[in-house]
């Protein structure tokens, strides 16, 4: 991708001479390059990033990389994580601390083959139920144990399938439902070629369970540093940018993100449905941090009977610093 130095960034520059310079940041992605991350590649290629003197660097996930480690290895300056996962490692000694959460709703779901005759989740007792790890079970594991269902097997609990990050299961019929994002595997479901009016989904936005998406993380020692702080309040703050940029022209913000894409494997047609649902997801954020959706998220992840996510709720897993700086 080329570089560009535009509007303020230009004027900085001549007036500073040789002596300006951009501030690196190194932003960890949860999973690989796609439209769910469309704001941040937006605000690199438009410009927004250069414009609060950011040099930004944008490291896909995939499979085999976790954020927490990342970010806990020096790799990454800020990281893109769920907030279930974030705050289990943060009770587990890593002290990450979410800063900014564009993501206001959430996207999981589970997505049901309708023949398999699940209508509610009163049918789930018996079924197999496919769900994905590597941190991404905890808001399952806290729907099931609130609904009292054990997730051990047995006629009374669910049988649970470790799910990759695809939809096999399902098409497979190895899996009753299947866990998937309202922008991205439910429609790889559709475009396998399953109708809507054959599946069943639950999202757990409307089962009273949802918990925080995609919310950006930094260690907590390094908000110690007021630089680390007004450097993070620039890059939240051009993020922010690229989100709205995103969510009013999809369609470019998908072809921004098809020419970030070095595998070649995400297609135009996915990118721009994706890109406008998360959409949804992002609708009325502004990156701040709302308490309320923050301490539901908690009390979903304590209700967990005998086999808590987290055993407390957690001190000092927030803050306000980096957005108040952003945006006051």
């Amino acid at each position: 991708m080329k570089t560009r130095l535009t509007g303020l960034t230009a004027a900085f520059a001549l007036s500073a001479g040789s002596a300006f310079a951009l501030d690196d940041v190194t932003l960890q992605l949860k999973w690989v390059t796609q439209g769910q991350f469309a704001g941040y590649y937006v605000a690199l290629e438009n410009g927004f990033y250069e414009e609060e003197g950011l040099n930004v660097t944008i490291r896909p996930g995939g499979p085999d990389i976790a954020p927490p480690q990342v970010i806990a290895g020096g790799s990454a300056d800020v990281i893109v994580e769920w907030m279930p996962a974030a705050l289990a490692a943060r009770e587990q000694g890593l002290a990450l601390v979410n800063i900014a959460q564009p993501f206001v709703r959430s996207g999981m779901m589970l997505t049901c083959l309708a023949e398999s005759g699940v209508t509610g989740p009163e049918d789930f007792p018996g079924r197999t139920l496919g769900v994905w790890f590597f941190g991404n079970e905890y808001p399952f594991l806290s729907w099931m144990a609130t609904l009292g269902i054990p997730t051990e097997g047995g006629a009374d609990g669910v049988e649970v399938l470790r799910q990759g990050f695809n939809v096999d299961p399902l098409l497979q019929r190895q899996a009753d439902c299947i866990s998937t994002m309202t922008y991205n595997e439910y429609w790889q479901v559709i475009d396998a070629g399953i109708s809507e009016d054959q599946l069943i989904t639950f999202k757990y936005e409307d089962q009273g369970v949802a918990t925080l998406e995609d919310g950006l993380y930094v260690l907590e020692d390094r908000l110690e540093d007021p630089e680390f702080v007004e450097r993070m309040a620039r890059f939240v703050r051009a993020s922010m940018r690229g989100w709205e940029w995103a969510a009013e022209n999809p369609e470019d913000a998908a072809m921004i993100v098809l020419d970030y894409d070095e595998t070649g494997a995400q297609t135009e047609e996915h990118q721009i449905r994706m890109v406008s649902e998360v959409a949804m997801l992002t609708e009325g954020s502004n990156g701040v941090l709302d308490v309320e959706a923050y301490e539901r998220t908690v009390a979903t992840l304590l209700g967990g009977g005998s086999d808590p996510v987290i055993s407390r709720a957690p001190e000092g897993a927030w803050t306000h610093a980096v957005t108040d700086a952003a945006f006051d």
